[in-house]
């Protein structure tokens, strides 16, 4: 298996020269590396100008093993081929190594870069990647590859170190500043050209010692970066990860923009998702995917502006949102012992109390936000306070329970590590019973946040004062704070509602998506039509590939499908089949028939689409989606009879969309003819910004002659 490293950028606020100067003092070999016992130069060399210095080293590395493994492998040293070329005149040392012993067995490869800062030539970014593929090792794959992991990120976590190190050096040396390099000077009168000769990084670089104009302390920069994650904005605002966590963090990132087209959300979110699987990537890329989805399809971003709260919630749901704990998380205190549960499902449904949920977790994820500028320091969860006293059997009426259990699982889902905390004080005797019931449908590592008090024990040393700053104990747990919680009571019988009634809401509640999905068959494509009745409008779509990869295409109807002719369209505008029945008939000739206005775009698993299209002219327009076989497949196509038969045949192979379609007048796009967006897309709660990338390639229809 192969593990790769991607490492944030790292900021010195140090010239390029000044930078180099430091790094140079690792050779030969460095006594802040212990595991670095010595290198040797086994060739160099300069272009004839003197800008460019290539120099490879062996080095020889002391892994940290048992000794067993050492004897086992036949050797007690590790050599790495190093090879640096340092760029004088654009100021950039790029570093390849590869390792030369048992390179038949395991692959180590790096790269590093030294780079001018974009923003400021006067510091220096600095980016390290890394890959380890351990193809056999003596039957101790597994064990050489966790030594090799383990050590390569103490080395990485050190490499700052080294070079402040060094810099500190110099400083003590009067070495505060380098001259950048320029080039040899010419001299015409006895016809010789003075070259600077080759030498080592180091004797190349002029010093000049002179304390005056000191550069500052080496510390990173802080900053939100744009494409690039910076080491000391990882910090301040995710928190102190491993080396390795970090990597995944910037791989998953990376992953997200190259995907989903700039719609990725927030660097704090991807965490979550991150931290819940363990920082394995593969789990926590298909969890947070499956998420993003979930947050589209629901148009769970707009739903803190534009969902009011019924009147029934505010007045019988016993919760809110209560200042902070001593950690500077937001605490929400619920009083579960005083909310009538079973009169809220019979009144408003089971969706309803979801999307009440659910709107208490984005306003968590805001509330974590701005209390991460307000204390300085990254806030990441919230902490739950929850009251028990008044937990009764009528808490445990089934289909109570039955709504809790959905609500755990879409926030377990969706809203993995957002409880810091959860504070259960005076939990009765049935508490037990009610405990049983959801506790398996909790993750383990939540269930780990819970402390439990019985009676009144959290009143003393060890209970709700270490957590909770005694000036804020709400008035009802006996403490001097007024607590904005409605007093809760028994729902009136009233206020219930019939099981249609219920069913209907609760149908309407989650039916309010703009985005539909679709099937897509081996043999059977998903086609849906467009009716245009003014030139120059423009078909916007936007879509993402669930499972499976397909063809996404647009043609020009020059003939009515069947379809509609079995059953015609009731008026203009948007009109799609319910079905997998094809519009364009098998009969039809591309080109005669139809015509193609786009470039026909393979989009992978995955992967998220947006688009326009500029109509030249009114009439039938069909986009359809087409399952995409392998090459290998792709000859061994299955014949059908007809398109039905052919879903049922083939319903193994079949990938999933789901899309969002928009006609739009031609005065009524934003943006030119080559940038249109729509307004329905992008994600506003969970991205720094929301961006919807789409584009137009309508020329690609003047291919097509009429």
């Amino acid at each position: 298996m192969v593990q790769e490293y991607q490492s944030p950028v790292r900021v010195y606020k140090h010239s390029f020269e000044l930078i180099m100067a430091a790094y140079v003092r690792r050779f030969p070999k460095c006594p802040l590396i212990p595991v670095f016992v010595d290198s040797e130069i086994i060739n160099e060399s300069q272009t004839e100008d003197g800008s460019i210095l290539i120099v490879e080293r062996r080095c020889t590395i002391d892994i940290d093993a048992p000794r067993l493994l050492k004897r086992m492998a036949g050797v007690d040293y590790l050599y790495f081929i190093q090879k640096n070329t340092l760029n004088r005149r654009d100021r950039t040392l790029h570093i390849e190594v590869h390792n030369e012993t048992f390179s038949s067995r395991v692959i180590v490869s790096e790269c590093c870069n030294y780079t001018v800062h974009p923003e400021n030539e006067d510091w220096t970014c600095f980016e390290q990647t890394a890959s380890l593929d351990m193809k056999s090792f003596f039957g101790f794959e597994s064990t050489a590859e966790k030594i090799a992991m383990k050590q390569y990120g103490s080395s990485i976590k050190k490499g700052k170190e080294i070079i402040e190190y060094f810099l500190r050096e110099l400083e003590d040396e009067g070495v505060t500043h380098v001259p950048r390099w320029a080039p040899a000077i010419v001299h015409t009168a006895d016809d010789t050209t003075l070259k600077r000769p080759a030498s080592s990084a180091a004797r190349s670089i002029l010093v000049n010692r002179t304390n005056e104009d000191p550069r500052g302390s080496t510390d990173l920069l802080c900053g939100s970066p744009d494409d690039k994650l910076d080491a000391d904005y990882i910090r301040r605002y995710l928190g102190d990860l491993t080396p390795l966590q970090e990597s995944c963090l910037i791989r998953l990132r990376q992953w997200l923009q190259e995907t989903h087209k700039g719609k990725i959300p927030k660097d704090q979110h991807v965490l979550r998702f991150l931290t819940a699987r363990d920082f394995n990537l593969d789990k926590a890329r298909e969890l947070l995917c499956q998420s993003l989805l979930w947050r589209k399809q629901h148009q769970v971003d707009f739903l803190l502006d534009s969902w009011e709260r019924p009147l029934l919630l505010r007045d019988y749901y016993t919760a809110g949102w209560h200042h902070h704990d001593r950690d500077g998380r937001p605490l929400y205190v619920l009083r579960l012992g005083q909310m009538d549960t079973k009169g809220l499902v019979r009144a408003l449904g089971e969706e309803a109390l979801l999307r009440q949920v659910i709107s208490i977790n984005e306003e968590g994820l805001r509330r974590c936000e701005e209390n991460t500028t307000v204390f300085g320091r990254p806030i990441s969860c919230w902490t739950c306070l929850v009251d028990l006293e008044g937990l009764n059997m009528r808490h445990l009426w089934r289909p109570g329970v039955k709504a809790l259990l959905r609500i755990i699982e879409v926030v377990e889902a969706n809203y993995p590590e957002t409880l810091g905390r959860l504070l259960i004080l005076r939990a009765p005797r049935v508490f037990p019973v009610l405990w049983t019931l959801v506790s398996p449908f909790i993750d383990e590592n939540t269930r780990k946040k819970f402390l439990v008090y019985a009676g009144n024990d959290y009143q003393g040393a060890g209970g709700l004062v270490d957590y909770i700053d005694r000036e804020i104990i709400p008035d009802f747990l006996g403490g001097d704070c007024m607590c904005d919680v409605p007093e809760g009571g028994i729902v009136p019988k009233t206020l219930y509602r019939t099981a249609e009634e219920l069913e209907s809401e609760e149908t309407r509640l989650w039916t309010e998506s703009i985005y539909k999905s679709a099937s897509v068959f081996k043999g059977a494509p998903y086609e849906m039509l467009i009716e245009i009745t003014e030139a120059s409008s423009v078909i916007t779509w936007d879509f993402d590939v669930c499972r499976g990869d397909v063809i996404f295409n647009i043609y020009h109807s020059k003939r009515t499908p069947q379809a509609l002719k079995r059953d015609a369209p009731g008026g203009h505008g948007v009109t799609c089949t319910s079905t997998n029945v094809q519009l364009i008939d098998r009969s039809w000739e591309l080109g005669r028939d139809y015509s193609m206005m786009e470039t026909a775009l393979v989009c992978r698993e995955g992967e998220s689409v947006q688009g326009s299209h500029v109509t030249r002219w009114p009439g039938l327009f069909i986009l359809q989606w087409r399952f995409h076989s392998a090459p290998a497949c792709s000859a061994s196509s299955l014949p059908v009879v007809d398109d039905v038969l052919a879903s049922l045949q083939v319903s193994s192979h079949k990938c999933k969309v789901m899309y969002y379609t928009e006609v739009l007048a031609s005065q009524d796009f934003r943006g030119s003819m080559n940038s249109l967006e729509s307004s329905h897309s992008g994600f506003s709660q969970l991205s720094s910004t929301s961006v919807t990338t789409s584009s137009s390639e309508s020329q690609a229809s003047s291919n097509f002659s009429m």
